[in-house]
């Protein structure tokens, strides 16, 4: 087995945040030992997880990430998880299915809807049943068999899954960092809704929501 680094300790317990570029380094590869490469976990799993899904060299499907870089200056306690999962959450979600050790109680995915045509840069919350099998790829969450997986997570395994979809236009089809004006603006909204999702696991670990 490849000798791994442990991630970097975060200050005053918080945990720093988990971007795509070296999510193998501080996640998977360290003291989360990813399932399907048959290692072991060995660390306690957050209560929340939080994932921004999107690539941020295509426009407006950068989305979920913002939201992650936004929230991660918000102070968040390290029970409180932080993903840039970029276009890759699939191991992750596999890895929940696998071990429940690994399984936090509330998992959060950001990511975009395009096609939306008016309703470019509003935020809808949604669970994975909320999606018909027709409108699977109406959005990303980069993507089938993602839905399934998310779908089978909380019909299978007790993990409460909400969907924040940000409306976009279709994603550029070139290199074009940056979000639009309207979904940058949206940014603050999935932020503060967010905020309102986790208030209930700020509290200490003996009171916190089960």
């Amino acid at each position: 087995m490849q000798c791994l680094r442990r991630p970097p300790r975060a200050e005053n317990g918080r945990a720093p945040i988990l971007p795509l570029r070296n999510a193998k380094e501080q996640w998977h590869n360290a003291d989360i030992m990813h399932i399907s490469h048959n290692r072991q976990a060995r660390f306690d799993p957050p209560l929340v997880a939080i994932f921004g899904c999107g690539n941020i060299l295509l426009g407006d499907d950068g989305f979920g990430p913002a939201v992650i870089e936004q929230l991660a200056g918000a102070g968040l306690p390290a029970t409180i998880r932080l993903i840039d999962a970029g276009t890759a959450i699939r191991e992750y979600l596999l890895d929940y299915l696998l071990a429940p050790e690994l399984r936090p109680v509330l998992l959060i995915v950001v990511d975009t809807a395009p096609g939306q045509n008016g309703r470019i840069g509003q935020v809808r919350r949604c669970t994975p049943a909320d999606l018909p099998a027709p409108k699977i790829h109406d959005f990303s969450l980069h993507q089938f068999p993602t839905v399934n997986l998310l779908r089978e997570l909380a019909e299978e395994t007790g993990i409460e899954v909400v969907l924040l979809l940000a409306g976009i236009d279709q994603p550029a089809a070139l290199c074009a960092p940056g979000l639009s004006p309207r979904v940058r603006a949206a940014v603050d909204g999935a932020c503060a809704r967010i905020m309102a999702l986790v208030a209930p696991y700020l509290l200490a670990p003996e009171t916190a929501a089960p």
